[in-house]
């Protein structure tokens, strides 16, 4: 018998919570039950058919702190069913990877109606957090109780809610006893050894997991350049022309190594079940509108954007924005070298203690305003990347990240680029590089280490305290635990961990041939990086959302756009450097020619080795197709099945008449 949404039940009163949803503390009662009503009213009526209950009832709040704080969880059936309107991807009995279908249930691997770990708790509260954010105004005008918050048909209720200040937070909760398991495989013990990458995915989801994967995958890539880098560094530091060889292995290096994880990242995503997940029938995100409508392609209702809109918007204001904000970057740059040549011109007339400290005031100057900039410039492009009102999430981020990424790298590598090809100062560019490297590997050292620590100590203060304060009678294990996740800082994404990785692939690469040492100081970094960011994750951080993913995204493509990138700088870099000059001292024009012909040489070279190099497996790609062809051979059964029936009816429907006659 098939199991339907409205046949499940939304009032059990007693469940597991897997969200928390914290409402301001002013928050009138009828606002309170409307929302109430909507999250546990059945889908056909609008609701998100989940279950919902207040963290104390009447007599706790009494005893304890009154908090707007509720609990939403959901049935293991409601669960079932979503992960299949999700198309969530689990293993089947015979090794396959498959949608998820309730109907089909028990031809998935470890499925049984007794047991509910058949989702992981990430899983189930990413379900739940589609369910909440595809919350859609239907016939109300206003958010009950607060009128200047006006509602239209399609607006996503949770956005509006959240920025008109009714509901302050919503949030995974943790799972204590699985994360402590985790803990002790992943960071409690300081050694050099792979991390449990699934079990991350279990906890955390695949987004996660894959950044920490990418993380271990490319320190363990770096070695290599370290092990090169170092005799090159002790011995023939001045003699850039036998840099060639160290920066031809630099590029089939950079080369090889993102194709290689491109193949290991689709193992990994095929058994997590995201590589063959079809995200062309994602659901809207919350922050899309339109006109409320029926999608031509999966027949739901949402909301209905042009094109052709969201496209003038991107080319008519976005692109000549970020481009007017890239000419004032360059234009910030230009007069920090001003700064630093009038400074330096002082100090040569009238050479003291005061000029000498004043030498290092351009460069604080400088430093301080990019980071200002790169603020600035940051709520400016998540502010226009939302106003060009994207449909999924994965295309949203996509837009963010290449906005951000390209002003980021203009405000690291400019003043570089100007040094080593205007200047033409390779002493100076060297300092420069090592100066950048390592002061900024240090800063995210302290903030990344040293302040998670102090903040998991505070937090166990807060905690203890809080236990004292409690009364005897009252069961207070998860009021703690809630009440402590929601004091904790809110994880914004892997977004600034992936732009500190290529930023540092930037240094590696970019410069080698001036500074090999930059990929060892990078392993030494990643070592610690790796422990570091699985404490933020685990005890400094609320608990993010998991989110499939089947891929790292548009940071593929930027850490390849890098590597080309850098072909051009290093053959630039050895072409100028007076070894090579002094082979031709009469022809410039021939030297020219050499470097630009052995510079498409490398790139040639490049590109026949991406091309070489299958993105996926043998068996990968042999299951993909293996998958396609079932899907085609269902499709056409089905197809032939309505035929039949089609046949069957009209056959019936002549013989009808024929006995009439």
């Amino acid at each position: 018998m098939k199991v339907t949404l409205s046949a499940l039940d939304t009032c059990e009163t007693s469940f597991t919570p897997l969200v928390v949803i914290e409402l301001a503390q002013d928050v009138k009662e009828e606002t309170k039950e409307w929302l109430k009503n909507r999250i546990i009213a059945k889908k056909k009526d609008g609701g998100a058919q989940l279950l919902f209950k207040p963290l104390l009832n009447k007599c706790e709040k009494e005893t304890l702190e009154n908090q707007n704080l509720y609990l939403v969880g959901a049935s293991n059936v409601r669960l079932l069913l979503g992960a299949e309107a999700l198309g969530l991807v689990k293993e089947c009995n015979d090794h396959t990877m498959r949608a998820f279908t309730y109907g089909t249930r028990h031809n998935f691997k470890g499925f049984d109606d007794n047991n509910e770990d058949f989702l992981t708790m990430a899983e189930c509260q990413f379900i739940i957090k589609h369910e909440l954010e595809n919350l859609r105004a239907r016939d109300e005008k206003m958010i009950p109780g607060y009128p200047q918050a006006k509602l239209y048909p399609g607006k996503s209720l949770l956005r509006r809610l959240i920025t008109s200040g009714v509901v302050i937070q919503v949030f995974p909760l943790h799972d204590n006893e699985a994360l402590k398991k985790l803990e002790d495989t992943w960071y409690t013990r300081f050694a050099v050894k792979y991390q449990p990458i699934d079990n991350i995915r279990g906890y955390f989801g695949e987004t996660i997991a894959l950044y920490f994967g990418f993380l271990e995958y490319f320190t363990f890539a770096l070695i290599p350049m370290a092990i090169i880098g170092l005799p090159y560094y002790m011995f023939v530091w001045e003699d850039y022309d036998k840099y060639v060889i160290f920066a031809s292995f630099n590029l089939i290096w950079s080369t090889v190594i993102l194709e290689v994880w491109k193949r290991g990242c689709a193992s990994m995503t095929y058994r997590w079940g995201t590589l063959v997940m079809k995200r062309q029938f994602e659901e809207p995100r919350p922050g899309f509108h339109g006109v409320l409508g029926i999608n031509p392609v999966t027949g739901r209702e949402e909301p209905l954007y042009p094109s052709y809109k969201r496209q003038m918007r991107i080319y008519l204001v976005s692109l000549p924005f970020v481009c007017l904000c890239l000419y004032f970057s360059l234009y910030v740059m230009m007069i920090y070298f001003d700064m630093e040549d009038w400074v330096l011109g002082l100090h040569e007339n009238s050479e003291s203690e005061w000029t000498s400290i004043l030498l290092y005031v351009p460069s604080i100057i400088y430093a301080i305003v990019i980071e200002i900039m790169n603020h600035l410039y940051r709520y400016a492009a998540e502010f226009l990347t939302a106003w060009e009102n994207h449909r999924l999430e994965s295309a949203y981020q996509n837009h963010l990240i290449l906005k951000v990424l390209v002003f980021n790298f203009l405000n690291c590598f400019a003043s570089l680029f100007y040094i080593a090809f205007v200047l033409k100062d390779m002493k100076l560019l060297r300092q420069s590089l090592a100066t950048l490297l390592i002061t900024s590997q240090i800063i995210n050292q302290v903030v990344e280490s040293l302040l998670p620590y102090w903040l998991q100590k505070k937090h166990g203060v807060q905690v203890k305290r809080k236990l004292q304060a409690l009364k005897a009678n009252v069961d207070a294990t998860l009021y703690e635990q809630v009440m402590l996740e929601k004091e904790m800082s809110t994880y914004l994404g892997t977004f600034d961990d992936y732009l500190e990785l290529f930023l540092q692939f930037g240094y590696v690469s970019l410069f080698s041939c001036v500074y090999p040492l930059a990929a060892i100081f990078a392993v030494l970094n990643n070592f610690t990086e790796v422990n570091s960011d699985a404490l933020k994750m685990c005890r400094v951080f609320k608990r993010p959302f998991s989110e499939p993913s089947a891929n790292i995204g548009v940071w593929q493509l930027a850490f390849e756009t890098m590597s080309v990138i850098s072909v051009v700088t290093n053959c630039a870099l050895i072409g100028m450097s007076p070894q090579v000059n002094a082979v031709f001292p009469e022809s410039k024009v021939d030297l020219i020619l050499i470097v630009v012909a052995v510079e498409h040489a490398l790139l040639a070279l490049k590109f026949i080795l991406a091309f070489a190099i299958p993105d996926k497996p043998r068996h990968i790609q042999m299951k993909l197709a293996r998958l396609e062809f079932e899907s085609l051979e269902a499709l056409k059964q089905q197809q032939l099945k309505l035929v039949a029936e089609n046949l069957k009816e009209e056959a019936s429907g002549y013989y009808g008449k024929e006995m009439a006659t």
